[in-house]
Formats: structure tokens, sequence, C-alpha cells
């Protein structure tokens, strides 16, 4: 990965497991294994899209990256300063240039807040202006977003879920931060609000310069707002690409098989594809397999992918995959 200065975000060996107790004593007896080591960069003023099926570890990762959830191990290098190992005042100051968007718009609202505090919450939590100004502050947030300055006394029971979603993403931008985890914030909302929500997001990424990681699970918008796709599984990142280059010529057989599934609006071009249809469930986190984390589904799984786990490599300039098969699909 590279480390050089136009990487906003640097993120080397992390791991975030969580402990298993049983038993009066509470003794550890396991762990589940949700961030198994992972490595990857962001670059300023650019979209990383994170995807993988349920429970493979994009929130967890983005929750770490954040320090809303420790790393058992790693380091999470933003702007040159490494989140870990800061605490207290000094974590508090860097998470102004770090906000998250949450997947529930139902839930990541205090229903007992009005808009106006729910928005102007960080503002007054970081004292960033005079608090005669926050009202002001606020409307002009709600006006970015396309809400109306009137609806900072309504309460979040009165709002559509694509409505919640925008006041989240105004609630983000009120400190005008440089970086923005967008953790799957538009997967509870309509088909239709969707497109709407996604539109928003890069209108305000080229009004502010921002920097995204959108976790997601609909392959087809992520290839729409992404610059570079990951693409994980089970804890591990098994592909790194430019867009095109991801979904054009994938090199990785769970990549293959990801964007297999992707529904085609030509019948004729669907019918035509090959269709690659994993076998078997995705193994328990708490006991992964050995060596390569797909080897259990892969379809050109051999001897020594049980053996070593495959290195993440640079297979072609800015093309990275962990698989020692990767150069068959070259």
């Amino acid at each position: 990965m590279s480390t050089n200065n136009d990487a906003l975000l640097y993120v080397e060996d992390l791991f975030v497991h969580f402990p298993i107790y049983r038993g009066f004593i509470r003794r550890q007896v396991g762990a589940v294994h949700a961030v198994d080591g992972i490595s990857f960069d962001v670059k300023r003023g650019e979209t990383l899209g994170l995807v993988g099926e349920s429970g493979s570890g994009k929130s967890t990762t983005g929750r770490a990256i954040l320090q809303l959830r420790r790393p058992t191990s790693g380091s999470v290098h933003f702007d040159g300063t490494d989140l870990v190992a800061l605490k207290g005042e000094q974590l508090r100051h860097m998470r102004r240039k770090m906000q998250m968007i949450f997947q529930d718009p139902y839930a990541s609202l205090n229903p007992r807040m009005t808009v106006g505090e729910i928005v102007g919450e960080p503002l007054m939590v970081h004292n960033v202006t005079k608090t005669k100004e926050i009202e002001e502050r606020v409307k002009h947030l709600l006006e970015l977003v396309k809400l109306e300055p009137a609806f900072i006394s309504r309460y979040p029971h009165e709002f559509s879920g694509g409505q919640r979603q925008r006041v989240g993403v105004a609630r983000a931008l009120a400190l005008q931060p440089s970086f923005i985890i967008c953790d799957e914030p538009i997967s509870a909302l309509d088909v239709s609000i969707q497109a709407q929500v996604v539109n928003l997001l890069e209108e305000l990424q080229g009004q502010f310069n921002l920097t995204y990681l959108f976790i997601a699970h609909d392959l087809s918008m992520v290839r729409h707002i992404s610059d570079r796709v990951a693409v994980m599984y089970l804890g591990a990142i098994m592909e790194l690409a430019n867009r095109d280059e991801i979904y054009l010529r994938p090199l990785h057989p769970y990549t293959q098989a990801l964007l297999s599934a992707v529904p085609i609006p030509d019948p004729i071009a669907d019918s035509k594809r090959k269709r690659v249809i994993l076998q078997g469930d995705i193994p328990s986190p708490v006991n992964p397999p050995s060596g390569c984390r797909f080897r259990t589904r892969c379809p050109i799984a051999q001897d020594v992918c049980a053996e070593s786990r495959p290195e993440f490599r640079e297979i072609k300039p800015g093309h990275f995959v962990a698989c020692f098969f990767a150069e068959k699909f070259l």
C-alpha cells in the first residue's frame, strides 16, 4: 500500500477480535475474528467502496477506523497521525475531522431531540461556534442537504426514511470534516430514494472536497459512486483495485462470484454470461479456515491454500489481490 502524501487515511495490519467469555469467572474461550489483518489506504478527495457479504467485517472496519471500537492490534494513520495511539482530548480533537453516516436512519437519531438539537449537538460538544449562532448554522446545514430550514423544530418521527438520512448527513457535515465513513447509508431506504441520497453525497463531495469510505452491499451503486473498490470476505480483503478494473477484469474468484450475481438490464447479455455459484456457507468467524479465508468455497482451491495465507500483493499497478493463482485470470 502507498504511504505517499496523497493518502489521507492509511490502515495497516488491522485486527479487531471480539472475545468470547464463558463460565462464572468469565474465562475467555475464544474470539470472533471480525477483522483479521487488513491494510489499505484512502486518497484525499476519493471514494473507496468497501463491499462484501454480511458478516465480512465491513462495518467493524469503519468503526475501528474512527476508534468507536478499539482495534486489537494494528495502526490507523489519519492525516499523518496514528489514531490508535491517541486517547482522551487528543482523540476527541481528531474526531472533528472524521464523521460517520450510520446505516439505520431510524435508530441513529435520538427520538427525544428535535432536528435542530440533533444537527447542532456536535457544534455544542466541540464548542466550535457561539450558542446564538448555532441555529443559523443548523439552518444552513439543512439547506445543504436539501431540507427546509423550518424543519429545525420537528422531531425524527415526523420525517420519512430518506429525510432522516439527510438529517444524518447534515449532522456529519456540522464540524466540516475531511473524511466521512458512509456505513451502508442507503440500504434501509426505498430504491427511489437511494439515488437521491447518493447524488447528494456526490454533490457534497465536490463542494467540500470530502473523502469517503463507502460501505455497501449494492455492487452497482458502489460502481457508480466509487473511485476504487475493496472486496472483503470473512475479515480479510480479497481484492482492491480501480473501479473499472475490478468490475471488468476481476482477478479473485470471490470477486468474480459477487459480480456474476449483479443483475444486468440486457436479457440477452445476461443469458450469455457465466454464473459463479458458490458452494457451502460462510465459515464462522469464531473458527475461520486456515490459510486462505475463501478456500472452503473457492472453485480453484488447492492444497497450498490451506497451508498458508496468500499475500495481499500488487499483481498489476494499483491492483492488489490475495490469491495464489490470480495470474490465471490475467
